[in-house]
This record gives C-alpha cells, sequence and structure tokens, in this order.
C-alpha cells in the first residue's frame, strides 16, 4: 500500500512517522523543505524535496500512490486537492483551504473519489462529533466549539506561540468570524464578544468569535452553531490593537519612498517570537457541546480534550491532535469503513457511530483521549 503525504511541516511530517509504523505501508513525504525532509531521514520514510505549488509535480507525485494525505499550507490547498482528485486518488486533507470543497464534488464523484477535507482536530474531530451528536439527537438546538491551541508557559508579550502556519493564525484575527444565531446567519468582527471560561487541567482561558464553522453553517440543521477560539487572557485585546493600527493589513503604503505590505513587515518581526521551539511544550483544549432533545427530554452532549506535547517523541501536542486524526481517517477508508464518493466534510463522518467509534479508538491508542459527558 503506497501512501505520500504531501508536506513535511509541523503536522505533515509526523503523519508521515504515524503511517510508517505500519508495515503494510510504503510512505513517501514530499516538501521543498529539505530541512523538514531531514527530520524524517531516520524513519522508513521515502523523502522527496519539490515545489507542491506546481499542479503538474503534485500529478507526477501521486500518480503512483494509492491514497493521499493533504497537508500543503492553506492557500495552496484547493488547487492541490483538484489536481490529486484528478488523479483519481482517495484522500484525507488537512489544509484548510478558505474556498468551498464542495466545488469539488463532481469532480470527485466523476473520478469516483472519496475526498475528506477538513480532517484535523477543528475543524476536523469537532465537526465530527458535532455530527455523531446530531445523528443521535431527534433535535439539535445548539452546537458549540471551543478550542485553541497553546504554548503551557506563558511568556510575554504575546503570551501565544504559533502552534500552526502563522499567517493562518493572523487570518482567525482579521477574517469575519460567521455563526448562526437563531436560525440566521451572524457576521461579527474577529475577536469579538471575549469571554472567560475555566478549564481544569489550565485555568481561565479567553474565548472570541472565530470565522471556524465553515460548512457545519449549512450541514448541520441547529438554530445556534457557533465556534470561538481560546487564548489566554489578555492576547486579544493586544491582536485587536495591531490590528486597528494596521499591521495585518495586506494594502501597500510607502514609506521614505518605498512601498511595503504592513503585514510582511509584522510577520518579519512578530513570526521569529511566535516560534514554538522544539523543546517547548504545546497545549490543545477543546470543548464540543451539542444540546437538543431525545424523546422529548433536554439532552446534552459534551465532549472535552486537553492534550500536550509527548516528551518522549517530541511531537507537539497541535501536530498530535490534527494529525492523527487524519492518519487514522485514512486507516478508516483503507479498512473499507467509509467509502462515501465525493467531498467529505468532517460531519459526515458522524453519521456513522462506526466510524467514530474507529476514530476515538485509534486516537486514544495514540493517547488523544476525548472524554464524553451526556447530562
Amino acid at each position: 500500500m503506497k501512501i505520500i503525504v504531501l508536506g513535511a511541516g509541523l503536522v505533515g511530517g509526523p503523519m508521515a512517522i504515524d503511517l510508517a509504523k505500519e508495515s503494510t505501508f510504503e510512505v513517501t513525504c514530499a516538501d521543498i523543505s529539505k530541512k523538514n525532509l531531514d527530520k524524517l531521514s531516520s524513519f522508513p520514510i521515502t523523502t522527496i524535496q519539490k515545489y507542491l505549488s506546481d499542479p503538474e509535480n503534485v500529478r507526477s507525485l501521486v500518480k503512483d500512490c494509492d491514497y493521499v494525505i493533504n497537508a500543503v499550507p492553506g492557500f495552496m490547498g484547493f488547487q492541490t486537492v483538484k489536481t490529486i482528485i484528478e488523479s483519481g486518488k482517495d484522500l484525507v486533507d488537512i489544509a484548510f483551504f478558505p474556498e468551498d470543497a464542495f466545488l469539488l464534488d463532481d469532480l470527485a464523484k466523476k473520478h469516483n473519489v472519496t475526498a475528506i477535507v477538513d480532517c484535523g482536530v477543528a475543524p476536523g474531530m469537532s465537526n465530527i462529533l458535532t455530527g455523531y451528536a446530531h445523528h443521535l439527537l431527534d433535535e439539535t438546538e445548539t452546537a458549540l466549539t471551543y478550542v485553541g491551541g497553546l504554548p503551557r508557559v506563558r511568556q510575554w508579550p504575546y503570551e501565544y506561540k504559533a502552534v500552526f502556519s502563522p499567517i493562518d493564525v493572523i487570518e482567525e484575527y482579521t477574517r469575519p468570524a460567521r455563526y448562526i444565531e437563531n436560525g440566521k446567519l451572524v457576521i461579527k468582527p474577529a475577536l469579538s464578544d471575549p469571554e472567560l471560561i475555566n478549564f481544569p487541567e489550565i485555568g481561565t482561558l479567553e474565548a472570541f468569535n472565530s470565522d471556524g464553522i465553515r460548512s457545519l453553517a449549512t450541514t448541520i440543521n441547529a438554530p445556534n452553531i457557533k465556534e470561538k477560539t481560546l487564548r489566554y487572557p489578555g492576547h486579544i485585546e493586544i491582536m485587536r490593537i495591531l490590528r486597528e493600527t494596521g499591521f495585518f493589513s495586506q494594502e501597500e503604503i510607502e514609506v521614505k519612498g518605498t512601498k511595503v505590505k504592513p503585514m510582511d513587515l509584522t510577520a518579519k518581526l512578530m513570526f521569529p517570537k511566535w516560534e514554538l521551539k522544539n523543546n517547548e511544550t504545546d497545549i490543545t483544549v477543546m470543548q464540543v457541546i451539542v444540546e437538543g432533545k431525545k424523546d422529548g427530554k433536554n439532552v446534552r452532549y459534551i465532549y472535552d480534550l486537553f492534550d500536550e506535547r509527548d516528551e518522549k517523541t517530541g511531537i507537539h501536542s497541535m501536530a498530535r491532535t490534527t494529525g492523527y486524526t487524519a492518519t487514522v481517517a485514512l486507516r478508516m477508508v483503507i479498512n473499507g469503513l467509509y467509502n462515501h464518493k465525493g467531498i467529505s466534510v468532517p460531519e459526515f463522518i458522524g453519521k456513522h457511530p462506526e466510524c467514530v467509534k474507529f476514530l476515538l479508538t485509534g486516537l486514544a491508542e495514540r493517547g488523544v483521549v476525548y472524554h464524553e459527558t451526556i447530562i
């Protein structure tokens, strides 16, 4: 069984390592970064250094493979998934691209491809568990997700380290937040409606509106659907000041006769301070709450996740919680448990209890444990 992972970054590399543990898998990992690929040299993984932004490179890479995991940056994700589908390969995607994945649904069906997109932690398991609880209820009233990836140690001034692509983090702070309230689509600025929430393992965190519900806005019939991002208290205000001052703008301004994008300057100055070092511990906190009625009674399903960097392997929590969701989902497809042809958003998987059980079991075997509470 030949599997290729496109992207060897913070999440792509650990996914390739996890898949390489299976003796029946021949694993290849491709990336333009030799530094990232060199980290895989001690594992039974074939590495290929190539630009993944070129569709022809992607086409040639996946040609002789049976399955593909797409872990390229979001801005490359849609075109990469399109190319993989055109090549007739089943895939699991964690690029989290901004385009509507369902635009590729007819193409995937035409090529008889199973394409699971957004298959990380959030979106990903948050959608799967929401879809699962929604499937169990007779009527869903509310679907709410709180989620955040954070450094274990808080450090001034930002009290944050980027546990995934920093440019995608900035998107969470600038892209308007969409959510469903009382059956209507509501759009508010990112970082709005902050609230303080206590989590036993880490203490008080601050939650803000972010544009995270993605496909849930149209696939789940519920009057209230919202996702809020978690950070340490105080981080939101710093980001709001930077955003409102214009530091996140992509529009060029002139400084002493030179045209410059404020975002480019911000990235140069800020992102090195946000870099999560290999020996630094990160944590992932998530709570999914789905409320509704079953047999005429009010029921609430709560799913809690608290995960930390694996000290033995050095694999960061965001890589574990995101990447292992994708690798277990791929095994689910390979084993024939899930074979929907076309584009599948994660909540589609939630309709199948046997698939949810397979995912939760596989994640628990890798130390990523979700706790269910039913009230």
